[in-house]
């Protein structure tokens, strides 16, 4: 293989299929201070000044000389890329509600919300523990439903200042609903939309609790918080279905819903600390009826049920463990196969992703020579491998940002080099990004599995990848990068002081969420992704009045659907004297 030339290029990350003319993908010959990006098993030492967030994308922008792929004139990384200066993501603090020395949220985001899909959002990203991981997953379509949304406008409410009548609390069913006696509509100014309804969030352990997942169906908003299952009409809020009670915590939820709008939640098998996360039950987000349930078996020793990761693929819910994972259909609740440990090497799966495809990642040669990680493409009936991509001794892969076209971020922990690739339908390499920019995709984080789904604010259509870039304070930007060549198409800068994440594509244009300030509610805009004009146009902004609540939570979820905006907290803080907020959702 010919040794790639040595001075770095403008901009650019990677390797190209064929080493290039000189000035082409090259790698510095010293690497710059700091640490990069990964999962190392050990922390590494805490950054001087304050903690950024950092685990699932770069820090700082910096060119390396060659992508991870194994087989082929891909080639092995030369030299180191670039790296952030915290190291890898590891925050100096636990970055949860109600921990002792919590920092400020990091980071915000807006996952894909599609109907009958949930969208979560989880702050800046925490690696810890055994296996680390997650991807983004925003494989984003046009549902080709309406080419425009509504615009915010002057109202016919009350003058400026005035009330426009106070939301209802839709309650749980126990009798704690009733009108907001702060009326959260007070103030609202001309244009800004109103909160048509909001839940209050049910009582939590003052350690705080999860509040997985959020799906907005035609007629329902669906949110999980806890022990429980609540269900809203889209419109008046009003509970649809009795609430779900499940006899222990809700540890996971499928983050997409069947075209059928089924879900299935998965809950702790008790209270101890030996609890496991593996009791399944299928829930229809219409009715509110539970369907069949299943027991997720314990795997081979270190195989572990501690926690689980579901994705959907069609009608098949994988569940996958620490290094194996289980196909059920989701009709019936039956096994159809089981992911396993193959090969000399060997490879155990560490990681799914679903939707319009099912990937699997492997993790192959633990410890020895031969250690790598191999993308897999599997049958979703039946499990038979695809396609198979091998990926150098090295590499990780933490995150998929796409399915369908399937595009992957990967790191390199002793090259400190990060990589986002693209392949084709049958796995081959399509191209990768070399856009020599500090992207910042908000991505949560995992225990003992790869979460590869569960990054936010970064989305994929059939040809274009959009990323937010980092902004320490005030504006960023939204970066539109070509999936044939990985080269920067445009790029848009948020409408406020404040950052903005994409959120799908709907209609031939990029839905976006602005954050909101102090002073400011957050905004939904939308960007023309053809042409050359992609200046965002506000489709809604949420009254000042509230932004202290949509500032509130730590990590949120987020849904905009049929010219409504819906926001929920994914992680209840137990205070129960700072009358938190689930749920609000805002219309005009």
């Amino acid at each position: 293989m010919t040794q790639p030339p040595n001075q770095p290029p403008q901009g650019g990350f990677g390797a190209p299929q064929d080493p290039p003319p000189q000035g082409g993908f090259g790698a510095p010959q010293d690497p710059p201070p700091g640490g990069g990006f990964g999962a190392p098993q050990t922390p590494p030492p805490p950054p001087q000044g304050p903690p950024r967030p950092g685990y699932g994308y770069p820090q700082q922008p910096g060119p390396y000389n060659s992508g991870p792929y194994a087989s082929g004139p891909y080639g092995q990384p030369q030299q180191p890329g670039p790296y952030g200066q915290p190291g890898y993501g590891y925050p100096t603090q636990p970055q949860f509600p109600g921990a002792p020395g919590t920092p400020p949220p990091g980071g915000s985001g807006s996952r894909n919300p599609f109907k009958g899909k949930p969208a979560m959002v989880i702050g800046a990203a925490v690696a810890a523990l055994l296996v680390i991981g997650g991807t983004v997953w925003a494989v984003s379509g046009d549902d080709g439903e309406k080419d425009e949304k509504p615009v915010a406008r002057q109202t016919d409410d009350p003058e400026p200042g005035g009330s426009s009548g106070a939301p209802v609390n839709p309650g749980d069913g126990s009798g704690d609903g009733g009108e907001d006696p702060e009326d959260l509509n007070t103030g609202r100014q001309a244009g800004e939309s109103k909160v048509l309804w909001y839940k209050e969030a049910p009582d939590a352990p003052g350690s705080g609790a999860d509040a997985p997942g959020m799906w907005v169906t035609d007629k329902t908003a669906v949110k999980a918080a806890y022990k429980e299952l609540f269900a809203y009409d889209v419109g008046d809020g009003k509970l649809t279905w009795d609430t779900l009670a499940f006899p222990q915590k809700i540890c996971a939820v499928t983050q997409e819903a069947t075209s059928d709008n089924k879900v299935v939640i998965a809950h702790m098998s008790g209270s101890s600390d030996r609890a496991k996360c593996n009791q399944l039950q299928l829930v229809d987000l219409d009715t509110g009826e539970k369907g069949w349930k299943q027991e997720v078996a314990d795997g081979a020793l270190f195989d572990s049920v501690l926690s689980i990761e579901m994705t959907l693929t069609g009608n098949t819910l994988m569940v996958g463990r620490s290094q194996s994972g289980t196909a059920y259909d989701m009709t019936s609740g039956k096994k159809l196969f089981d992911a396993k440990k193959y090969g000399d090497a060997p490879c155990f799966p560490a990681a799914f992703a679903g939707g319009e495809r099912l990937l699997q990642v492997a993790s192959c040669g633990a410890g020895g020579a031969n250690e790598h990680d191999e993308l897999q493409e599997l049958d979703p009936k039946t499990g038979k491998v695809k396609w198979t991509r091998k990926f150098d001794k090295g590499w990780r892969i933490e995150r998929a940002y796409s399915v369908d076209p399937v595009v992957v971020y990967s790191t390199n922990e002793d090259k400190k080099a990060w990589n986002i690739s693209a392949f084709t339908g049958s796995g081959k390499f399509r191209s990768q990004v070399t856009v020599d920019e500090d992207f910042a995709p908000g991505c949560g984080w995992a225990v003992l599995a790869r979460d590869l789904q569960g990054c936010e604010g970064v989305v994929v259509d059939a040809n274009t990848l959009y990323l937010p870039t980092k902004a320490a304070t005030g504006a960023n930007e939204i970066v539109a990068i070509g999936l044939d060549d990985g080269k920067e198409q445009w790029r848009v800068k948020s409408p406020a002081e404040e950052p903005m994440q994409p959120v799908k594509v709907e209609g031939g244009k990029l839905i976006a969420y602005v954050d909101p300030s102090y002073d400011a509610g957050g905004r939904v805009v939308a960007i023309p992704v053809g042409g050359g004009d992609h200046q965002p146009a506000e489709l809604m902004r949420n009254p000042q009045s509230v932004a202290s609540i949509e500032n509130s939570f730590f990590s949120k979820s987020i849904d905009w659907a049929d010219g409504r905006f819906y926001i929920s907290t994914t992680r209840l803080s137990g205070n129960d004297e700072s009358k938190e907020k689930l749920m609000l959702a805002y219309g005009e």
